[in-house]
């Protein structure tokens, strides 16, 4: 019998990552799409390199400092997993610099965006573009030099660069410096607009120009008396995972906040170079950076084409997708009090295809309502100006007890957290951040309202963050109701984040780190019990958890069928003969990022079905507090396992097949059939 913790069994969890990163790209290569789309897809991808690179990359090379010989499941090696990552990267980098260049750049230029050299401007528009570095760029900018008398120059993350070479024309001798262009600029610099400077054809043309073309154009403004030989862009990635020892950390607010500055300290793990950079002086940052040779990488174009967000944001609509207004939930009436409708029916909110708006306007109301005692709320990703915090502050102003848990380890938006909990604090909000060791990951508002017949809980639960920026972009399923059960488990479950608690069952609730992990492998293993008659359904972000693949595994060798939407990370082999011919596994990337986590246990037809925020993942089965939750209204769960799960399998146009050897293929429609988007019918259902 195979051993089902065999290393073959398993696809490496960054090399499946990168996976994903493909998928991504390959959407930017898609002529089908809107121009300005294939942009945005060009940006998604280079953002994804950078967090790998901050966070995996950065954690595969502390892992071989300290000599940690442990491997994942699959077997690999740091170090072998680092040589498999730089030649996919490798490959992948010059496949996006091909769909740039050769594709993108030009039919926006087509198109009317036109994004030129310096060179190619005449000497009108030079001279402008001059004056704006005069009068804009040069006050910010500071040169550093590096020779015996100056050490090199500390190279922030992320941040554009120039490496400057100079020459004294008295003397012959060659120096180096570094210039950092300023973040504080657009990157791509707009042409001023009007006829008069000869800069537009007509009112439809814009023109663009990299801020770093601009500002190697004027470096004899900055190396006066010298001669300016050369300018090569290039720029670093450093270790950005910060390691929180809050056992020992008397204030965590504080300890946050430093970590957050030293972010900008943290030891490079790549270094980017335009392909016209000469071998010295890649040799020169190489070594001053202290990277290895597979750390550098060669982009034959722009540096950091996440900087392609800034075309998506004008205002071109005929090169973007058509626009899409959410719609309010079928079960939700304009003219009904919220807590009127919820005494009668639980809400389903299905994002971004129903409109967020019924969430802040839940909270709206309890903030205004006379009846609500109090408000207790976790927050975790909350984007610029969120309407819930301001609906916190506000029950707060109208006298009621508010309670906000904020995840200030929420990764890359720490510093918004920080800046929100204060704000909350400062409002007489009663501020927790979470338990020691854990992050808190779970979605969840609980009201409590005092009515004729008592106290009432009203609870929104969800897959996805308060923030409602991504609310318009991420697939995600929230519940509203004031089920008794659900409402005593969220009760419970605050009691355990803002005070003391052992408790390890809840009423419905499935927690983690507490009990979560156990009841998911019993489902599956109840399944396996019932062999060809089991039947089990998932839709996750990410399966990486050995165990729960082992169980999988072993559901699929009783003949259990099994079908899994894993938008990203996927660690599971399907189709193996005699291991996991009975799994098939799909990936949506499309439109709408798929975000929502969706559980579905067949068990001949009494089934259940839990929605909720975690993923297969060891990090939230076992670091996170997660919430996942039974839906129990049996026409809620026929929408969500009939017309989303089984709709998503559907799926030709976006979906991609993963392969027993870790590699994806598209979705295929019957012969015959046109290509099924499920992201489209879904916009197209409720437009009627």
């Amino acid at each position: 019998m195979t051993d089902l913790k065999d290393p073959q069994l398993y696809i490496n969890r960054e090399l499946s990552s990168l996976a994903y990163f493909r998928r991504v790209l390959e959407e930017a290569s898609d002529p089908s799409q809107p121009l300005l789309e294939r942009a945005k897809f060009l940006a998604i991808f280079a953002n994804l390199l950078d967090e790998f690179f901050m966070v995996r990359v950065s954690g595969l090379k502390q892992q071989l400092y300290l000599g940690i010989v442990d491997t994942p499941a699959d077997g690999l090696t740091p170090r072998a997993q680092l040589t498999l990552i730089s030649r996919a990267v490798n490959e992948m980098v010059q496949q996006q610099m091909s769909c740039w260049n050769n594709e993108i750049w030009p039919q926006l230029s087509e198109a009317g965006i036109q994004i030129l050299t310096y060179d190619e401007f005449k000497k009108k528009q030079q001279r402008r573009l001059r004056s704006y570095f005069e009068e804009e760029i040069y006050p910010v900018l500071t040169p550093l030099a590096f020779d015996p008398g100056h050490p090199f120059p500390h190279i922030s993350n992320l941040s554009i660069n120039l490496a400057v070479v100079i020459r004294d024309p008295d003397t012959g001798e060659t120096n180096f410096a570094r210039l950092k262009v300023p973040g504080t600029f657009p990157r791509l610099v707009p042409l001023p607009l009007g006829e008069e400077d000869g800069l537009i054809v007509t009112p439809a043309i814009r023109k663009f120009v990299w801020i770093e073309q601009v500002v190697a154009a004027s470096l004899d403004r900055l190396f006066p008396g010298l001669e300016v030989v050369a300018a090569y862009p290039f720029r670093v990635t450093r270790n950005t995972d910060m390691e929180i020892q809050e056992e020992e950390a008397d204030d965590l607010l504080l300890t946050m906040e430093q970590n957050i500055r030293r972010r900008h300290f943290g030891v490079p793990v790549r270094l980017e170079v335009e392909a016209s950079m000469p071998q010295d002086i890649r040799e020169l940052l190489r070594e001053n950076l202290e990277v290895e040779a597979q750390d550098v990488y060669t982009v034959n174009g722009p540096l950091d084409l996440n900087s392609l967000w800034e075309l998506h944001r004008l205002e071109r609509l005929e090169l973007k997708d058509p626009p899409y207004k959410p719609t309010l939930p079928a079960r939700l009436r304009e003219d009904e009090n919220i807590f009127t409708t919820l005494k009668k029916r639980d809400v389903l909110i299905h994002l971004p295809y129903d409109s967020f708006m019924p969430v802040v306007a839940f909270l709206e109301a309890a903030a205004n309502d006379p009846d609500v005692l109090a408000i207790k709320q976790t927050l975790y990703r909350v984007g610029p100006n969120p309407p819930i915090v301001r609906a916190l502050m506000k029950a707060r102003e109208n006298g009621k007890q508010v309670a906000a848990l904020v995840e200030l380890k929420a990764r890359f938006d720490e510093q918004s957290n920080i800046e929100w909990a204060k704000a909350l604090e400062a409002a007489g909000v009663h501020v927790v951040y979470g338990l020691i060791g854990l992050k808190t990951h779970a979605k969840l508002s609980l009201i409590v309202r005092k009515e004729k017949d008592g106290i009432r809980r009203y609870v929104h639960i969800a897959t996805g963050n308060y923030n409602v920026n991504t609310a318009r972009i991420y697939d995600d399923l929230g519940l509203i109701t004031c089920d008794p059960d659900i409402g005593a488990d969220a009760s419970d479950l605050f009691n355990l984040l803002t005070g003391y608690s052992k408790q390890s069952e809840y009423r419905k609730f499935l927690v983690a780190p507490v009990n979560l992990r156990q009841h998911l492998l019993r489902f599956i293993e109840r399944e396996t019990g019932l062999g060809p008659e089991g039947r089990i359904q998932m839709k996750i972000n990410s399966l990486v958890d050995a165990k729960m693949i082992r169980a999988l595994y072993e559901a699929s060798q009783a003949g259990v069928q099994i079908d899994l939407l894993v938008r990203g990370i996927c660690c599971l082999r399907p189709g193996l003969p005699g291991i996991s011919e009975n799994i098939r596994v799909l990936s949506i990337v499309g439109r709408y990022l798929e975000h929502s986590r969706i559980y579905y246990f067949h068990n001949k037809g009494k089934s259940d079905l839990y929605i909720g925020s975690a993923d297969l993942m060891p990090r939230n089965l076992d670091r996170r507090v997660e919430v996942v939750f039974p839906v129990m209204d049996p026409e809620l769960r026929e929408e969500i396992i009939n017309n989303m799960l089984l709709v998503q399998l559907q799926d030709t146009a976006k979906g991609r097949w993963l392969q027993g050897d870790g590699s994806y293929v598209r979705a295929a429609p019957a012969p015959g059939d046109a290509l099924f988007n499920s992201q489209q019918w879904f916009m197209d259902k409720r437009r009627g």
